[in-house]
């Protein structure tokens, strides 16, 4: 369809320029017939050029297409008087209909997408007026100057009205007005291709409109425009037609940085201005007084300066306004979380550190909740992240709900949350007890009923105590602790009177030593694991105990408190090293060699280390590797399997083979089990309770026992702590055993053999040696 516009195109102008030039001169006849086509086939192009847009590009073209026809039907009412009266002058009182051009033209670029440039919430009416202003300034300010420097009566045409001669000015003023528009257009408002390529088409027709009515203003009065002083209103129409079918290429680069310059369009009008007054002050002096007409321009233009500052100021206040927000919103997103809208650690900190000054000069009371949700990252992997944050979000709004409007709630980062009272101290333990209250009952999203508990700690610091905010903190997360040490769930208040209950800081103290029992209180512990048929211990599995300064650390705990300071590996290499140095001593124990395992965390696979902590605590200590089992402990979920499965790989490629613990606790899957290069599998407690639910959990353990022998993995049955269940699980088929009923970890010096009885079941089971 563009083509046939094209061609269309082409024909009409070839076709009109060939009458423009052949046409015999003196007569109006053809200069009205090739006019008449030209608009009325531009006019065509524009509306065809509409039907397949929609919105500001049908509008656009379809004003422009109202105009020419306009202005086609003027050219048609001209050929009429042609050919009634040859001899008729050259203008009519019914040569205004010529303005409904210029008229559609300007109603099409104020409503043109590029004319509505700012990106500020004002009104694009406002635009359209200061626009408007804008052109009005600057055209009339050309106008002025042209009027200044034009000798005296070089526009007088005698034998022509006033109207007539009106009606000629009105014509080269709206070029010229529309021109400057587009002018302004250009330079103030980028945009895209898309936009100013018919706009620049655009202003070149009004350009070629502008010269062909200059000349027909000049020569008022003597007679017809020869057709080079007529072509312009040709290559209006045409340059009009092209605008309306043009179609730029899909733009590719980035957009424009800014769709607006300030600096440009604040400037631009009064450039003119400025230099018409200079150009006016100039040629007027005594004897050359200002024409009534200069007045009464001037007087227009300082009306027009002043009513466009006022746009500016308006402009200005709204912008001003905007960066206002701008702070506002900024300042927010600096001191609140943005998932849950709680303050965040940066807002925690300034309003703890205003609080303890307050406390400390004024002795105002103080006090500090610190909670961390026990567990949540089963959420996270049971239900997805997307739901974890949904609970969380949930959790900020309890926490809210438990405490007064202008205590503090913080979310400190991941399942953190913290909560400063300086206003109501004394309501800090109850507090603390609503917000467990509080978190205990199940949120309910999406179908699911979701449980989380938390484990919070209280610390009140003492009048006049000289305290920062980092201590406090530590002090806080000490009680914290001290609370999951008991169970979890609970409410622990800081007892300590100085750095010694600040666990985080003991444990980095503990670690820095070396890790070796003396100076640390770091010890190995080992458990026992079991052949069911025959009771004759295997192997033993290496557990990692401390002893604090306050007195023993729960394994959960301070493992965790590892695992959130990155701290985990001196652990996992200190219980390797030490595993790997008693083994000799085991071998004397039991009276033969046997397997140890050592656990590493999953997070650890991949990681720089692993593999050269193994290699040297094999080659220092001369164990065989394949004594060595690895046994792969999941706190957080493994999340690039492919990874570490080729980090499992490598171990198992220095010789120690490969455990995965804990299978069925909620990380552990099938998952890893297929993609993890795994000899033994340790069942979870939870999936070894055959003897309480032997129906449901046999059938259950009896299918992983499948798997795993199709699999040939070995299959170890942790926390077995009766002979039923022992008894029962030998009788699914699973070979070994692990748990209380065999011994409690225990320190190298109270190890023995354990006596318990063997246990019917297969008559030939894997071995482990």
């Amino acid at each position: 369809m563009t083509a046939r516009l094209f061609v269309t195109l082409a024909l009409v102008l070839g076709s009109v320029a060939f009458s423009e030039l052949v046409g015999p001169r003196g007569s109006w006849l053809y200069d009205d017939v090739a006019q008449t086509v030209a608009g009325a086939a531009a006019a065509w192009i524009c509306i065809a050029a509409a039907n397949r847009r929609s919105g500001v590009q049908r509008r656009w073209r379809l004003l422009a297409a109202a105009g020419l026809g306009g202005w086609a039907l003027m050219r048609v009412y001209w050929l009429i008087l042609d050919l009634l009266d040859p001899g008729r002058a050259m203008t009519s009182a019914a040569d205004v209909g010529f303005l409904i051009l210029p008229l559609c033209l300007l109603l099409g670029l104020l409503n043109a997408p590029y004319s509505q440039p700012r990106p500020v919430p004002t009104s694009a009416r406002r635009h359209q007026i200061a626009l408007l202003l804008d052109s009005v300034l600057i055209s009339g300010s050309l106008l002025a100057l042209a009027w200044s420097a034009i000798p005296a009566g070089v526009l007088n045409r005698p034998g022509q009205t006033s109207g007539a001669i009106g009606t000629a000015a009105a014509y080269v003023i709206g070029d010229l007005f529309l021109l400057t528009m587009v002018v302004l257009l250009l330079a103030t408002r980028p945009g895209s291709t898309a936009a100013r390529q018919p706009l620049q088409l655009g202003g070149t027709a009004l350009l070629a409109f502008g010269v062909s009515d200059t000349f027909r203003l000049i020569n008022l009065g003597h007679g017809p425009l020869s057709p080079w002083q007529a072509s312009g209103y040709l290559f209006g129409c045409g340059f009009l037609a092209l605008a309306a079918v043009s179609r730029p290429p899909p733009e590719t680069g980035a957009p424009p940085a800014g769709l607006y310059r300030d600096w440009l369009h604040l400037v631009l009008p009064y450039v003119p201005v400025t230099a018409t007054g200079v150009v006016i002050a100039l040629s007027t002096g005594p004897g050359n007084p200002l024409s009534p007409f200069e007045a009464y321009l001037g007087w227009m233009g300082l009306g027009l300066v002043v009513a466009r500052q006022m746009f500016t100021i308006v402009d200005n206040t709204v912008l001003l306004e905007r960066i206002s927000e701008g702070r506002q919103q900024l300042h927010h997103q600096a001191y609140h979380d943005p998932l849950t809208g709680l303050a965040n650690r940066a807002l925690f900190r300034e309003r703890l550190v205003r609080a303890l000054d307050e406390h400390r000069h004024r002795d105002r009371p103080l006090a500090l909740l610190f909670a961390d949700l026990d567990d949540f990252k089963l959420i996270n992997d049971s239900f997805g992240h997307a739901m974890g944050d949904r609970v969380l979000r949930a959790i900020a709004d309890r926490l809210q709900a438990c405490v007064a409007d202008d205590d503090l709630v913080a979310r400190l980062g991941g399942d953190e949350f913290a909560v400063v009272l300086d206003r109501h101290p004394a309501d800090a333990e109850p507090t603390g007890h609503r917000i467990l209250a509080a978190l205990r009952e199940p949120f309910l999203i999406d179908g699911h009923r979701i449980r989380v508990g938390a484990s919070i700690g209280l610390v009140v610091p003492d009048p006049g105590e000289p305290l920062t905010a980092d201590t406090l903190l530590r002090r806080a997360d000490a009680a914290m602790y001290s609370s999951k040490r008991r169970g979890k769930g609970a409410l622990a208040r800081y007892a300590g009177g100085g750095p010694d209950a600040d666990l985080p800081h003991l444990l980095a103290q503990a670690l820095a030593d070396g890790g070796r029992p003396a100076a640390s209180g770091f010890e190995v512990y080992y458990q026992p694991i079991v052949r069911l048929d025959d009771g004759t211990t295997v192997a033993v599995e290496a557990l990692a105990r401390w002893t604090a300064p306050g007195g023993p650390v729960h394994p959960e705990v301070f493992v965790t408190v590892a695992e959130r300071t990155g701290q985990v590996a001196a652990i996992d290499d200190f219980v390797l090293d030490q595993a790997c140095a008693d083994a000799a001593a085991l071998a004397i124990i039991y009276g033969r060699p046997i397997d140890v395992h050592v656990n590493v965390s999953a997070g650890r696979l991949g990681q720089p280390g692993l593999e050269e902590a193994v290699r040297a605590a094999l080659k220092r200590h001369a164990l065989p590797p394949s004594r060595l089992i690895i046994e792969i402990t999941e706190t957080y979920r493994i999340g690039d399997l492919p990874a570490a499965a080729a980090a499992a790989a490598r171990l198992r490629a220095l010789g120690p083979r490969i455990a995965l613990d804990d299978f069925g606790s909620g990380f552990n899957a099938l998952a890893q089990l297929h993609s993890l290069p795994v000899d033994i599998v340790k069942l979870d407690s939870t999936l070894t309770d055959v003897d309480a639910a032997p129906e449901r959990a046999g059938a259950l353990c009896r299918s992983i026992v499948a798997i795993c022998d199709s699999l040939n993995v070995l299959v170890v049955a942790e926390g077995i702590e009766t002979p039923s269940r022992s008894a029962a699980l030998a009788a699914l088929g699973c070979p070994l055993g692990q748990g209380y009923l065999y011994g409690q970890p225990a320190p190298l010096h109270r190890l023995t053999s354990p006596a318990i009885p063997a246990q019917p079941g297969p008559s030939s089971l894997p071995q482990l040696s």
